[in-house]
């Protein structure tokens, strides 16, 4: 089944593809003359991008169209605010005979070269008995594994794509490696490189690895990643015998407080150095890969890319920051 994506579809053309839906919504007319009537607005995706969409007809809706669902249909693209899709027809189709790769993007990264790199560092890093200890139940945990180094870390805002929470708690690592060497006398180390191997844990169970556009799940929604993965956390500890009292509590405090603050969703704020020293680094991670991704995703050429809700900010993007010197770089 060829696929038509998203960044190719012209105004005019007419599209049967594939695509998934990632907003529904029903809209009334606004038309008096038909009033009590109503439409679909859909926004459909796949990896090069996303299109608005429209369902005018629902009549032709026999069951109800929700986010993740892969839809085949049949249109026309026009222009209205943008370019539009107008569908004329459509079928769900079953996700065990769609390819992934249409509509789910992977880490750049290769993903067993990061896991090598992650398990060295902590390998090297991690000193304490008991931590060791820690780290090897981890890795002796095939199914918690598999699913750490496949999972998003996020559904929208940063490295949300297939390998991402493996790219984000490697980098988490790896900046805590290097502020560990600025501080030697107030850092633990091996406290600090566990905590940021853990720090995200419960994204794996917050997330449905099954869904298409990185869906929550019911107890992702009711507790979030960080109780989960405190709960994790714990459970991983239970499995150390004699693991300190004082180091479980470290520990634990590192994982509740990461965000950095209450409005931000932890529930501590950080009150260790190792605590507040991850919840630097995760928020480094997060920021950097954030504009990365809007740089990516906006207008290749120079100048300003659109509003980030997120970032709160538009980005300068400048190709050659020297491009108003003269030959001689003055």
């Amino acid at each position: 089944m060829s696929k038509q994506f998203v960044k190719d579809l012209k105004r005019g053309g007419f599209v049967q593809s594939q695509f998934v839906v990632l907003d529904v919504k029903v809209l009334p007319y606004s038309a008096p003359s038909r009033a009590g009537e109503y439409f679909l607005r859909i926004l459909l995706g796949d990896v090069s991008g996303t299109i608005k969409s429209i369902i005018w007809d629902r009549s032709m809706v026999s069951e109800p169209i929700k986010v993740d669902d892969v839809l085949y249909v049949s249109g026309e693209v026009k222009e209205y605010q943008g370019l539009q899709l107008v569908i004329n027809g459509y079928e769900k189709m079953d996700k065990d005979n769609i390819k992934r790769e249409y509509f789910q993007v992977v880490s750049d990264r290769d993903p067993g070269e990061m896991w090598s790199s992650l398990q060295k560092i902590m390998d090297k890093k991690v000193n304490d008995k008991k931590l060791k200890e820690l780290l090897h139940v981890f890795y002796n945990d095939k199914e918690m594994v598999d699913r750490f180094v496949l999972s998003s870390a996020a559904k929208t805002i940063h490295h949300n794509y297939l390998g991402g929470l493996l790219e984000h708690t490697l980098e988490v690592v790896e900046l805590c490696d290097k502020l560990a060497q600025y501080y030697p006398e107030e850092l633990d180390t091996s406290l600090l490189m566990i905590g940021a191997l853990f720090h995200d844990i419960g994204k794996i169970e917050e997330y449905n690895m099954n869904s298409i556009t990185f869906q929550q799940t019911d107890r992702g929604k009711l507790l979030g990643h960080i109780t989960i993965g405190h709960g994790m956390l714990k459970e991983k500890i239970d499995e150390v015998a004699s693991f300190p009292e004082r180091l479980k509590m470290n520990l634990e405090h590192m994982i509740l407080s990461h965000h950095g603050e209450k409005e931000w969703g932890s529930p501590e704020i950080p009150q260790t150095f190792e605590a507040f020293t991850l919840f630097h680094a995760d928020l480094i991670s997060a920021r950097l890969k954030q504009f990365q991704q809007v740089l990516k995703t906006s207008d290749e050429s120079p100048g300003w890319t659109e509003w980030d809700r997120f970032l709160q900010r538009r980005i300068y993007h400048q190709d050659d920051i020297y491009a108003d010197l003269n030959p001689e770089g003055y």
